[in-house]
C-alpha cells in the first residue's frame, strides 16, 4: 500500500474518532473533533496531490478516496442531524446525491469508464467540508444567518452539482 493509499485509509479511521469526540457534548471535545475533522478533509487534498504528482495513483485510490469523503462528510452531517444543527431534509438530499454519484461512478466503472470530480464536485466537496467545520465548532450557532445560508449553498451546491454530474456523463448509461 503506497502513501496516498495510506492517508486515504487514514481518512476512514478518523471518521469514528470524529464522532466520538462530537458525541461527548462538550466545547473542549468539540473543538477537538473539529480538528479531526478539518485534518480529514485536508488529508482529502494531500492523498490526491501524492498520487498524482508521484504516479501512485492505484485502483484502490480511485475507489476508496471517493468513497472515503462520501463516508466522512455523510456521516458528519448525519451526526450533525441528531444533535440539531443540520435539518434533516438537507442531510437527506446530500447522502441520496452521494449515494446515486457512487452508484453511477459504479456503472461508469464496470464499462471501464473513470469519471474524474469536475470544478463543481470539487465545490461541493469543499462546501461539504467547510459547513461540518462550521457546524463542529460549538461557538458556531446554527441558528446564526450566515451558517444557516451556508448551509442552504451547501446542499444546492450539492444537488446541482449532482444533476450536472449526470447530465455531462449520461452516455455512460446508454447501451
Amino acid at each position: 500500500m503506497n502513501l496516498a493509499n495510506k492517508i486515504t485509509v487514514f481518512r476512514i479511521v478518523l471518521i469514528p474518532l470524529y464522532l466520538v469526540l462530537l458525541m461527548q457534548y462538550s466545547a473542549a471535545m468539540g473543538y477537538a473533533a473539529a480538528v479531526v475533522f478539518a485534518l480529514a478533509a485536508l488529508s482529502d487534498a494531500l492523498d490526491g496531490y501524492i498520487a498524482r504528482s508521484h504516479g501512485l495513483v492505484t485502483t484502490f485510490g480511485k475507489f476508496f478516496d471517493p468513497l472515503a469523503d462520501k463516508l466522512l462528510v455523510c456521516s458528519a452531517l448525519i451526526a450533525m442531524m441528531h444533535l440539531g444543527r443540520f435539518p434533516m431534509w438537507g442531510v437527506i438530499l446530500i447522502v441520496v446525491r452521494e449515494l446515486t454519484i457512487t452508484a453511477f461512478r459504479e456503472v461508469a466503472a464496470a464499462r471501464n469508464v473513470i469519471i474524474a470530480a469536475d470544478k463543481l464536485g470539487k465545490l461541493k466537496a469543499a462546501s461539504q467540508m467547510v459547513i461540518v467545520v462550521a457546524l463542529t465548532v460549538p461557538a458556531v450557532p446554527y441558528g446564526h444567518t450566515a451558517i444557516q445560508a451556508f448551509a442552504w449553498y451547501t446542499v444546492a451546491v450539492t444537488i446541482v452539482s449532482g444533476l450536472t454530474y449526470i447530465y455531462n456523463n449520461i452516455h455512460v448509461l446508454r447501451d
